[in-house]
């Protein structure tokens, strides 16, 4: 009962004081007749829609915070403006080798930061000198609203496996807490830590342990069902 009351607050407030939603390229605009009768559906009872969990983020709520998803045959070309995008106000990360930008053959775009550009090690403190980068990021993500952004973070070997999933979950947490603070929306969001269970380099070398200590933004588009 105390889940659902506080998925209520939280969607009356996104109702009530925001007062919009967002087009296809996050901007403002007022809700429909019909969102808006969407979100007061969703006060009304619908919990099975807003219950987050970890396969289904509450889709009531993501649809009502972004105003509706994407249409199917619009996924591609909006995926694309985004990557060109987030190419461009990142080209000197990517240059240097500190950031890469992917985009999967599902749409869907991953973004890499290391740990040696990010936070310094066995720390999960974001490094001062990287708010610009991620304020860049950031402002891209707010002007392509309609995606859910999955924060996951890795670690290297050294160190036990305990502490490495925990380190893995916080560096997580500290992205998704700044892009908070950028104003993007919570219901968007998501943190998991994978610890040193999924490296891509050699932990055998600095090398390899270097691009094991990373954070992964996966950017999702949210499509119409």
């Amino acid at each position: 009962m105390q889940k659902r009351t506080l998925i209520c607050g939280a969607l009356i407030a996104t109702l009530g004081v925001a007062g919009c939603a967002t087009d296809e390229y996050g901007r403002s605009r007022p809700y429909t007749n019909a969102e808006a009768g969407a979100m007061i559906g969703v006060l009304g009872g619908a919990v099975a829609g807003a219950a987050i969990n970890h396969k289904n983020r509450g889709k009531g709520a993501l649809i009502g915070a972004i105003g509706g998803g994407l249409a199917g045959g619009l996924v591609g070309t909006y995926m694309d403006k985004q990557q060109k995008d987030l190419e461009k106000v990142l080209a000197p990360e990517v240059a240097n080798g500190s950031i890469t930008i992917n985009k999967n053959s599902d749409n869907s775009l991953l973004v890499t930061m290391t740990s040696a550009t990010a936070f310094d090690t066995n720390s999960y403190s974001l490094k001062g000198g990287f708010y610009p980068v991620m304020d860049k990021i950031a402002k891209v993500l707010n002007t392509y609203g309609k995606t859910e952004l999955t924060i996951t973070g890795h670690t290297d070997s050294v160190g036990s496996d305990a502490a490495n999933q925990t380190l893995s979950e916080r560096r997580a947490q500290a992205v998704v807490d700044y892009m908070l603070t950028r104003q993007v929306a919570q219901q968007r969001l998501a943190a998991y830590g994978r610890g040193k269970n999924q490296p891509i380099g050699d932990n055998k070398t600095e090398a390899g342990r270097a691009q094991n200590r990373r954070v992964e933004i996966l950017i999702v588009p949210v499509v119409e069902q």
